[in-house]
């Protein structure tokens, strides 16, 4: 039998068995070739060759966004500018008129236009560059769904927790955009009472009658009394003695009243001629006539002070005598308490000879 071997070529056999020892073996770590940096060139080119359309439409998507939004918060901006410009302007025409004397003056209506549009301003930023910024994260193919989510949760928690400061800011923003007073005004708020003087989002603070500095938060106001808008009301109530001529105290208050209102700064003061009202109660030994006008805000004190100064000078020159209550009764003429008392006997005295002669006599000795 003949066996057949096939003949192996050296070189077949040669390239199978590698003499060159491997960089774990010898620890000399693999120089690239000039082949293999070009074919990594190649790769990293096909690879923005077939991408860059994508990145380029992504980029100036993005770019798109943001200029529409600045654009957009620029003319927001600009359109609440002169809405508040328009806003000072309405309240300066009627300045001079019979309303704008009943309003608010010009420089406190120029500090709320000023929060309004700050207000304003502050929201209409906040909405649109968070609007284009969630555009923008979706324009990267980010899920919104979870951030939305977070945020909603985050929110709600933020929302539970600090309830307190949000009733205080939304009840500050809707004081200020109300009107409901402002800086210069006295007011009456609950929980204290005094000049503003400084107006904010979460707090007000209030100058009281004494000096000090109040602090309140604005949701804490339920119930908040102006003393400073409009016009003020100024009472007085005059106690004369029953038995006064009406006719004579009524001409004399009446005299009083013309004439205040026609001097200066009262005139300005007052806001319309002083009025006497008439009786307001009538006592066994008294009455109460009572005189009322309209003054400018918080000038009521001065010209009540004022009115009775001047009436107590007219009744003072007219002989109108002024009373009240117990001092009605002052012409009456008191008793003496002790006349009705009879006088001391002499017998009260133990040393008078009465009194020695009415002692007992002493009993007799029994002593030797």
């Amino acid at each position: 039998m003949h066996l057949e071997v096939p003949a192996v070529s050296l070189s077949a056999v040669l390239p199978a068995v590698d003499p060159s020892p491997t960089p774990s073996e010898s620890g000399t770590p693999r120089v690239p070739s000039l082949q293999d940096a070009q074919e990594t060139a190649g790769n990293a080119a096909g690879w923005v060759e077939e991408n860059w359309s994508t990145w380029l439409a992504i980029g100036l998507r993005v770019l798109l966004i943001l200029v529409i939004a600045t654009v957009l918060r620029v003319m927001v901006r600009r359109a609440i500018t002169k809405m508040v410009d328009r806003m000072s302007r309405t309240g300066q025409a009627v300045d001079g008129t019979t309303l704008g004397g009943l309003l608010v003056n010009a420089e406190r209506r120029r500090q709320r236009s000023q929060a309004i549009g700050s207000v304003l301003r502050s929201v209409a930023s906040f909405l649109i560059l968070g609007t284009a910024a969630l555009m923008i994260l979706g324009t990267f193919q980010i899920n919104l769904a979870p951030l939305l989510a977070s945020a909603g949760v985050a929110g709600v928690a933020i929302g539970f927790g600090a309830r307190n400061l949000v009733t205080d800011f939304l009840s500050g923003v809707f004081m200020i955009l109300e009107d409901q007073y402002g800086v210069g005004d006295t007011v009456d708020a609950g929980v204290a009472s005094g000049e503003v003087i400084e107006v904010g989002l979460r707090v007000t603070k209030l100058r009281g009658d004494s000096g000090e500095i109040w602090y309140v938060r604005n949701g804490e106001v339920k119930r908040i009394g102006n003393l400073s808008q409009g016009w003020a009301t100024a009472g007085v109530d005059v106690t004369v003695r029953a038995d006064e001529d009406l006719d004579r105290v009524k001409a004399t208050l009446s005299e009083v009243a013309e004439k205040m209102g026609k001097e200066e700064p009262w005139n300005e003061l007052l806001w319309s001629p002083i009025e006497v009202l008439g009786l307001d109660s009538v006592l066994l030994d008294s009455m109460v006539v009572r005189l009322s006008a309209k003054t400018m805000p918080g000038k009521s004190l001065t010209v009540e002070r004022e009115l009775r100064w001047r009436i107590k000078r007219a009744f003072d020159a007219t002989g109108i005598r002024i009373v009240g209550g117990a001092t009605a009764m002052e012409d009456v003429e008191t008793a003496d308490p002790t006349a009705g008392m009879a006088p001391p006997s002499v017998y009260s005295s133990t040393i008078s000879p009465q009194s020695v002669a009415a002692s007992p006599l002493p009993p007799p000795s029994t002593t030797k």
